[in-house]
């Protein structure tokens, strides 16, 4: 079952009388429950065409669906919610809230939606990742495989359809790296969710169940490592 359909997306940006592409005519499709990476030298679009799929950024033109829903206009009122709901994002810079504990980090997607369970969620996810005596620290007491291990259960705690993740163990060393991105595969295939993430590292690219390369704002290529869910 296909979960995400893009359709001829651009996206253009205007810097006085000049007009500058970053992505062209991009189309594709991604099956639910698939692992997905998106590859390609640095300035080739990969994290714009993330925002695109992800509704943090609109196209100049084509649709962004998710299943039958079209979220290219939708208002930012209507947007954010469902975004809230239905995706987890996971960043290479784990950008958490500095005046909330790691918990409180963690619980405020939750939070959003009004989940009273938010408290539960968030203590059940910080023992899946050996966090269980940082709950009451704030990000500045938080090392930096700490922080990305936050900023991936915030992500979850929504039980999200999709995650996006934009070159999440960027900025860790080797060795929290594998611990990471092993975290985010083991807890993403008991959800069960779609992983569509941006990656140099053809380690990673291995792992997945396909790769999609982009070269100066086109998909250039594509590789198909292995049909989704086989063992």
């Amino acid at each position: 079952m296909t979960i995400l359909t893009a359709r001829n997306l651009t996206k253009t940006y205007r810097i006085e009388d000049r007009e500058i592409s970053i992505l062209e005519d991009i189309s594709l499709e991604v099956s639910a429950g698939e692992f997905l990476i998106v590859a390609g030298a640095s300035g080739s679009g990969k994290t714009t065409l993330l925002s695109l799929l992800s509704g943090l950024d609109r196209p100049t033109a084509g649709r962004v669906l998710i299943e039958d829903t079209d979220i290219t206009d939708l208002k930012e009122d209507a947007l954010a919610p469902y975004r809230n709901r239905s995706f987890g994002f996971v960043f290479q810079s784990f950008p958490l809230v500095p005046s909330l504990d790691a918990r409180e980090n963690i619980m405020f997607p939750a939070e959003l939606r009004g989940d009273p369970r938010a408290r539960e969620k968030a203590d059940r996810l910080m023992a899946r990742v050996g966090l269980e005596g940082r709950r009451s620290n704030f990000p500045y007491q938080l090392s930096g495989g700490e922080k990305q291990r936050v900023a991936l259960c915030r992500a979850l705690i929504n039980t999200p359809r999709i995650i996006f993740a934009d070159e999440p163990t960027g900025n860790l060393d080797s060795e929290n790296s594998a611990a990471i991105l092993g975290l985010l595969l083991d807890l993403r295939k008991e959800s069960g969710a779609t992983l569509i993430m941006v990656t140099h590292s053809p380690e990673i690219a291995a792992r997945a169940d396909r790769t999609v390369t982009l070269k100066d704002g086109r998909i250039a290529g594509e590789t198909i490592h292995r049909i989704p869910h086989a063992p």
